[in-house]
């Protein structure tokens, strides 16, 4: 390519970059990098950039991911109250993991949502890329509910939907948003390597707190007891 040619693909590239645009990957940044750290404030970055992509995506035709950002919206606020005010108030919301079964039901359940709301948005709207755009958004939404639960496998969900969500967000021209998914990848890698790090030490700590109640509950003396 003539390097006339790249020049203007640059400029159209940077045209098409909003001041809102870099607002939002600005947040969303941060939003995953606090997340990776289990900082509660990751949920406020969250649902800031998540108002300004709902406009966003809906300005180029990507009506499902629109759609999602509505769901963000609540699944921010769901997880802020999740962090903070758990259930089990006297144990904070820990890492985990799911089984198998319950990764092959959601991968199914994105399956057919897929399959059904690309095939609605094809036959009655203008939506671009209505398949893909139903998969990175059905799969956002599984994956996002797992962070608020704290699932560890919710990294590795992660690398897949971000890694499609750059090709559809470089075909609608939002170059400097599949940028910040090209970071997300890169980040995502990583946060799995910490959560794993941490739900590991967890574990290590839950197992040595249950041998000790274990060793204690044995060592009583039970002609005490008796008394």
């Amino acid at each position: 390519m003539p390097d006339s040619e790249i020049g203007r693909a640059i400029a159209s590239a940077y045209a098409a970059m909003s001041g809102w645009e870099i607002i939002a990957v600005v947040l969303a940044l941060a939003y995953l990098l606090l997340a990776m750290q289990e900082k509660i404030s990751c949920w406020y970055a969250a649902f800031v950039s998540t108002a300004i992509y709902l406009f966003l995506f809906r300005d180029v035709s990507l009506f499902m991911e629109s759609a999602l950002q509505v769901f963000y919206l609540i699944m921010a606020v769901y997880g802020w109250w999740q962090w903070r005010y758990h259930p089990d108030q006297q144990q904070n919301l820990q890492i985990h993991r799911w089984p198998l079964k319950t990764h092959l039901l959601a991968f199914a359940a994105v399956g057919v949502l897929t399959l059904l709301f690309g095939s609605v948005l094809s036959a009655s709207t203008s939506a671009a890329r209505p398949f893909l755009d139903s998969f990175t958004t059905w799969g956002a939404v599984i994956t996002t509910f797992m962070v608020t639960r704290k699932v560890l496998e919710n990294w590795l969900y992660w690398i897949l939907f971000d890694g499609v969500s750059i090709y559809l967000y470089i075909d609608r021209g939002l170059y400097l948003t599949a940028l910040l998914f090209v970071l997300y990848v890169i980040i995502v890698i990583v946060g799995f390597f910490q959560w794993r790090a941490i739900y590991k030490r967890e574990r290590l700590a839950r197992g040595a707190t249950a041998t000790g109640l274990t060793e204690q509950s044995s060592s009583i003396d039970p002609v005490m007891v008796e008394q």
